[in-house]
Formats: structure tokens, sequence, C-alpha cells
């Protein structure tokens, strides 16, 4: 039976740590520069104890101050729009800097101009509405052109004459320009943020007098239908159907095009069409134009993704050349993350080429010149993360890097590296350092940290000396709230050799004479880790401290195959997609740590997790039911030989048929004996439903009892709705961990995620 119910307040104080709130607790945590012009200076919003601020830094002059009079345009605001702006909760989170000045923004459905001498407010005249909704566009550099997608072509729009040019003719339904493939496109995630479409996919040259585009051949692919069964206008339900290839299908291919805007032509690219794994290479910057705008480089990798290469493309023309080419016998990588930028850089001759490689088991920096290899730039047992920047005059070259810090692997490092050979030189301490370098390099933005050391963020000079000081994290309102850091810990994987590196969130008001239930917030898949080494933890994060709150320890853990590591720690996922992030080595982790912690209480363990993390929920349950006895799956990809080809073939190989049932949470359905609850917006259409009923009809034919939420008109993020998911999850983790009863609690709803937005959108 289940004893009292929760406090309400318990809810209340888990709701104050998700992403949304979370921000006001822990202050002066988050420094993003957003450079002027060439960085002489920088703006940045900080939550304060008095709300967000804007704040305006000039290195040079050693100088940190607000941007502008918070106080002033709040009561400009509201006397023009006659609505209550409070001065550090202003209606905008982004600012431009209209000369020396003046500062503009967008507020209250329009742009305005602030006069920072005299204080007046203008707000500009919109330009008149077309016939039709505008669809997103591009501007090009110098704001004479807007480029923009039309019944799938692409268009570009005068902004001073309002005319508009077509630039390619041809574009198809199953064939469109400047557009991602259908199975990339988030469809439903627009139609709630009332958006009409993506942003173009195309990046306008330098100087404005072209663009890069490509042309997605989706022609003959399947289609995948969802069924709206609440439509908003309450009629019947809705088919809507898009193309959409599974695992061993093939997929979307694209083809590269030039459009000169003078000459209104199109310049086809001397490259064989590329595969679409799931977004275009636009997407993640994988093609780029030189400075000079005199060639456009492309990454460019094999179908069966074991040789990349690094084109040059005469954009006049069209013609090609390799300037570095590789091969491996396993996946081969410009990341290690899928979807961050590759680590690789054109010097502005065009002949060299700063280029990764984890030839040597390590992600490391080679220096290539007009195809040749020069040296290797950098080695040993740690990998390169990020290229920050490349001073082509000091020829140097600023990386981030993790593993020089023998403590914790995961922590990142600025490193010099002197491209004309010597040892690198590290111009931070041990610390997990989060860096920005300026457009011009004379110096960065470094917040340091690590899981247990709040933030501290200073400006230094790329030799690593100290320039300004900015902010000190101030952590106090949230220790109120009975926060503690989690716990950075270090163990052995299943096979007893490999470390691990995780953590542990420890549950609030905790009492070691007691025992608590444990909750493994997993997400297995090979193109991320979790448990990062700083104190920013992102909303995964926030989601564990979040389950804490409610009285539970929370586990963490980078099982073997995850990335940010040696190649093959990374390797190890090949072939092993259905082991879910190695679920053995959480197993392993949690043993371990109970050994040494008595209040971990092994026969309470739950877990939750999303989209892959929901995949490894249910499969916790299924393949170690002796463990694992509660678990909360949402939008899980359960039968991975019916989700999208791009996820099999990158992370698991080419796929077989033939060994196609391991990769399937149905195939152990008869296993399941705890309970669990399913999730999944009818309207997902990434990892569609039915991947979530095929599981349910296992079950049931199993026999088997469990939990299933359908949400309506839900997508994968379940915008609009993830209040109640949320709620839901607790409500099953109290009751059937905590044995108490959920309390009457009602979440706030949560506001799309702008990170999410912006990635789709643009």
């Amino acid at each position: 039976m289940l004893a009292d119910a929760l406090p309400a307040a318990t809810y209340r104080r888990a709701e104050a740590l998700l992403p949304h709130r979370r921000h006001r607790l822990a202050l002066r945590t988050q420094v993003r520069p957003h450079w002027i012009a060439d960085g002489d200076r920088f703006w940045y919003r900080v939550e304060t104890e008095r709300g967000g601020e804007f704040v305006l830094v000039d290195p040079d002059a050693g100088t940190r101050a607000r941007a502008f009079d918070h106080e002033r345009v709040a009561a400009a605001l509201t006397a023009a729009t006659g609505e209550p702006v409070a001065p550090y909760d202003l209606p905008f989170r982004s600012i431009a800097f209209t000369g020396e000045d003046g500062i503009a923004f967008r507020a209250f459905g329009g742009r305005w101009v602030h006069d920072l001498l005299d204080g007046s407010l203008t707000r500009e005249p919109e330009a008149q509405a077309p016939s039709a909704p505008a669809a997103p566009a591009a501007t090009s550099p110098d704001g004479r052109w807007a480029a923009f997608v039309r019944d799938h072509d692409v268009w570009i729009r005068s902004s001073s004459t309002g005319e508009e040019v077509r630039l390619t003719t041809d574009g198809t339904d199953d064939q469109p320009y400047a557009t991602q493939p259908d199975y990339a496109q988030p469809r439903q995630l627009l139609r709630l943020l009332d958006v009409p479409a993506p942003a173009p996919a195309l990046v306008w040259s330098p100087d404005s007098t072209r663009l890069l585009t490509h042309r997605v051949d989706q022609r003959d692919l399947p289609l995948m239908h969802l069924v709206e069964s609440a439509p908003p206008d309450a009629g019947r339900p809705r088919l809507h159907s898009c193309r959409y290839p599974v695992a061993g299908e093939p997929m979307a291919r694209g083809s590269w095009v030039v459009l000169d805007v003078a000459r209104r032509q199109v310049v086809e690219v001397a490259m064989d069409p590329f595969q679409v794994e799931y977004l275009t290479p636009l997407a993640h910057s994988w093609a780029w134009w030189a400075d000079d705008a005199s060639a456009i480089h492309v990454v460019d990798r094999s179908d069966d993704l074991r040789s990349m290469r690094l084109c040059r493309v005469d954009p006049t023309t069209g013609a090609t050349r390799d300037l570095v080419t590789e091969s491996a016998a396993t996946r081969i990588e410009p990341n290690q993350y899928d979807g961050a930028p590759p680590l690789v850089r054109v010097l502005a001759d065009g002949h060299e080429v700063v280029w990764y490689s984890q030839r040597d088991g390590w992600g490391h920096l080679y220096l290539y010149a007009d195809g040749v290899l020069v040296r290797q730039l950098t080695s040993g047992s740690w990998a390169v993360q990020e290229i920050a920047h490349v001073d082509e005059t000091a020829r140097a070259a600023y990386v981030v890097v993790t593993g020089m810090v023998a403590d914790d692997p995961y922590r990142r490092s600025l490193l010099r590296v002197d491209l004309d050979g010597g040892a690198p030189a590290r111009l931070t301490d041990d610390r997990d350092h989060a860096v920005a370098v300026a457009p011009h390099g004379r110096w960065f933005v470094d917040t340091a940290s690590t899981v247990d050391s709040a933030p501290e963020t200073v400006v230094r000079g790329t030799d690593g000396a100290l320039l300004l000081e900015l902010e000190q994290a101030d952590l106090g309102p949230l220790r109120a709230l009975g926060w503690s850091p989690p716990e950075r810990f270090r163990v052995l994987a299943a096979d007893g050799r490999t470390p691990l590196y995780g953590l542990l969130y420890k549950p609030f008001d905790l009492d070691p004479t007691q025992t608590y239930p444990v909750v493994d917030h997993d997400y297995p898949g090979p193109q991320v880790h979790v448990a990062r080494a700083g104190f920013d933890q992102g909303a995964f994060g926030a989601d564990s401290e979040a389950v804490a709150a409610l009285g539970m320890a929370v586990l963490v853990v980078d099982g073997r195959g995850t990335p940010g590591r040696d190649k093959a720690f990374h390797d190890q996922a090949d072939r092993n997609l259905h082991t879910a992030g190695f679920l053995d080595d959480h197993v392993a982790v949690l043993r371990q740590l109970a050994e040494s912690r008595p209040w971990l209480d092994l026969d309470r363990v739950g877990i939750f997790g999303r989209s892959g993390g929901g995949y490894a929920a249910a499969r916790a349950l299924l393949a170690h039911p002796d463990v694992y006895s509660v678990g909360v799956a949402e939008a899980g990809n359960h039968d991975n030989r019916m989700y999208h080809a791009s996820w099999v073939e990158m992370y698991d190989g080419p796929y077989d048929p033939s060994d196609g049932a391991r990769l399937s949470n149905t195939e152990l359905a008869g296993n399941l004996t705890g309970r669990l609850l399913l999730v999944h917006g009818d309207m997902d259409d990434n990892v569609t439903p039915h991947l979530t009923m095929r599981l349910v009809e296992a079950l049931i034919a199993a026999d088997k009892d469990f939990d299933l939420l359908i949400v309506p008109g839900a997508e994968h993020a379940f915008t609009g709705r993830q209040h109640y998911v949320l709620r839901k999850r607790w409500d099953h983790l109290v009751r059937h961990l905590l044995h108490r009863e959920p309390p009457h609690y009602r979440l706030a709803p949560i506001p799309p995620d702008p990170e999410l937005v912006a990635f789709f959108l643009g």
C-alpha cells in the first residue's frame, strides 16, 4: 500500500530546478559573449540578484559596465506601449549596437531603437506586410538581399525595392532546393510555433554575390504516416505523411549548387551526390566559404562512413579538387560529437589545411600543405574537441582539448599550438574551461568551474594572462533550496578495466542513516556525453536535480561507446547499439557506488529517459529485470529496425536484417516484471509513435502489465505539453520507488526551449 502523500512543497521545489527557472537560483553563472564588430567589445546578458542585466565589456579599456540604463528603457517601453515593463525583466534577450550611442532590440512585435545619450526610444516603421505570410529568409552580408524558398525554389528579395527574383526554376516537391529532407523537417514543431517554414538551408558568400545551397533528391523514398487524432480545429483525425527511410532503406541524396546572384545563374558543383544521413551538411557547417569568397570548402563523407575528404570548390565553374583525403577501418568523423562543426581549418592562402584525425587512436590535428602531410600538430593521450581560433599571422591555433587533467579526462583545457611545430602551451588551470575567443583573436572569455566549484568568468589574453574579471557565481539561492552539487565519481566498467566517470546526485535532505531509491537518468547516444566535468550540466542535469529534489538519488554516467575520449572507447558502440550505452556498465557502476554508500537502496532502482534514453529505460527493465524495477520511457525508438536509417547506419554499422532483432526492445517484452510507463506524442515526426506501439503490441502479446500515455498533438520534445509529461514522470517514480502518493500539484506550462527552436528554425 502507498503511504501518505508527498507534500506539494516537494514538487514546487523540484519545479524551481527545471531549466527555464533554475537560472534564477544560480546567479552569474553563464556568460555568452556577443562580439561587436571584430571583438574589440562585447555584450552579454547575465542573471543577477536583481534579475537579467545586459553588460558591455571593453577589454582594451579594462571596463565592465551596464550596457544601458535598464530603468530608463523600461520606463520608455511602458510609456510607449502601455504595458508594464520591469527594468530587470525586460521583454527581450538580445540587443544590437547601432553605432556608438544606440542599441536596437525587438519587443512587443516591433523593432525599437534607444538613444543612449538622450534616452529617446523610437519604434521603427514596419515594412508593408506581403500578401502572403513571408517565408524565413537569410539576409546577405551587405544587407541588400534576402534569400528564401518558395515553391521548392530559391528566391531573393531586394531590401530596398522589394523586387523578387527567382534563382532556380526546377525545384519540385521531391527535389527541392535549400531545404532539409522530409525526415528532418520538424513539421509539428513549426505548426505549434506558428512558423510557416524552417530557415532556408543556404549560405551567402562574404561578398554577397553568390549563394551555396543544395538540391535534395528524395524521390522514391518510402512514406511514414502519422495520424493527428485530435486536430486543433476539432475535426476528423488527420493523416500526415512524409518521406522517411528506416534501417536498411536508402536515404535522400543531395547535390551542391552555387547560385550567382548577379548573373542569375545556377552553377552545378562537380561532386557526386552526397548521402543525407539526417540534416544536410550545411546544418552543421560542413561546407563554408573562404573569407575572400574565392572558394568553397566541403567536408564530404562516403556512404559507408569509412572515408572522408576535404574538397575545394571553384564557385565560378563548379570545378573541385581534393585537399585532404582519409579512410579508416571504422566510422570516420570530423568531430566525435555529431552535429558539432568539423575540426578543420583552411588557411587564407588556400594551400594549408589544419585537419582532424583519430588515426593514432586519439583525436588530434595535422597540418597539410598542397595535399601533403607536413606534420602532426598535437599528440598524446588526450583529444582535441574544438578549434577555437587560428591566428595565421602568429602561426598559432588555439584549441580546446580534454584529457590534460589527470583527475578527470573530460575537463576542458585551452592550448596554444604552434603551426610550425613545437610543444603546445597550456593556457588554463585544472578546472573545466568553457572558452570563447574574440574574432580578432587577441583575447578570450573563460568560464572556469568544476562540478562542485562555482563558475568564475574572466577575460584573458591569448597568452593566458588575466585582463578583466567579469562574474563570480552566486549559488546562495540554489543552496537555500536544499541543493548540493553532485558527486563526481570514477569507477570501472563492466569489463573490470575501463575507467568510467559520472555524477551522483544525492537526494535533497539526505540522512545517511536512511536508505533511498536510485534513479538512472540515461541517454545512450554515441554522439553526446551527459555527465559533464563542469558546473553547467544543462537541461539534462536540471532534470536530474529535480528528481533528486523529490527525495531520490540520481545516477548519470557515460558508459563505453560515448564520445569525448579516445577512438577505441567511442568505437565500442559499433555493432553494440542494442546495449543502450552499455547498460551492463550502468549496473556495474550502481554496485560499486553502493559498496561505499549504504544509503543507496539497490532493491529500488529506477530509470528514465527520452528518445534514445526512452529506448534505454525500457531496455533496462527488459534486459536487467533483476536490477531495474521502475522505468519511464518517453518517445523511445524501441524497435530500431523501423527507426530512422541514419541512426542505425551511423552508430551500429551497415544494417543486416538477419541481425536486426538485437536492436529491438520488442524481442525482450516477455522479460518485463517491473513497473514501466511508456509515453509518446502522436505527432512525433522524429521518433515516430509506431515505435512505442510496436512495443505495446509485444507487451500485450506477452500478457504484461504496463502503463501508457499517448499525448495528442505532441512532437518529440512534447512542446506545450512538457509540464504534463514531466508530472507524470515524477508521479510514476514517486509511487513506485518512494511508495508515496504524489501530491495534488500542477506544474506550470513550460515555454519552448529557445536553443531547440533556434536549432531547427535558424
